[in-house]
């Protein structure tokens, strides 16, 4: 009885520490892209990185269609996809966070409006014309979804936000 006690006194304290790790780190970011989102000073750097990690998945993506590996070539289609939304959804995040907190997030908003019709161009191709469909079906019509999301998001955030300052010359 008494040793039961003991490990879940441990485990209870263990516990919180594991769970605020898991969150530092996200599952589709390497360790080397968690820290330069973490060293990232402004939101707008933060959206930048993000959408720049979701190009890169997507690019992947394309070229693992084009070469698949041996093994576990539908289980990388499937995390590549599932990678790209998270890192949309994440920069789709950040831009909604800078608007509630009044930073100046514009250059993110218009990244994001820029790159998402690029990305969904791309994702409604390889939804008509990829090969192994069935394979990743559902997780790129997440991806579509998502990508349209983000794209709607975006366009919102600029009626939103204040117009940059314009300079007056004297």
């Amino acid at each position: 009885m008494k040793n039961t006690m003991i490990l879940a006194v441990l485990f209870a304290a263990l516990l919180p520490s594991a769970a605020g790790a898991q969150d530092l780190k996200k599952d589709y970011l390497s360790a080397t892209e968690a820290d330069k989102i973490r060293d990232a000073e402004t939101a707008n750097e933060r959206i930048k990185l993000f959408i720049s990690f979701a190009d890169d998945r997507l690019k992947k993506f394309q070229y693992e269609m084009e070469h698949p590996s041996s093994n576990r070539h539908g289980d990388m289609l499937n995390f590549l996809l599932n990678a790209y939304g998270g890192c949309l959804d994440d920069a789709a995040d950040l831009i909604q966070l800078g608007i509630e907190k009044q930073e100046n997030v514009r250059q993110g908003i218009d990244l994001m409006a820029s790159r998402t019709k690029e990305f969904l161009a791309i994702l409604q191709k390889i939804s008509t014309e990829g090969a192994e469909r069935e394979i990743y079906k559902d997780n790129l019509d997440d991806a579509i979804e998502g990508t349209r999301d983000a794209m709607n998001e975006a366009q919102e955030a600029k009626k939103t936000v204040a117009p940059p300052p314009v300079r007056r010359k004297n």
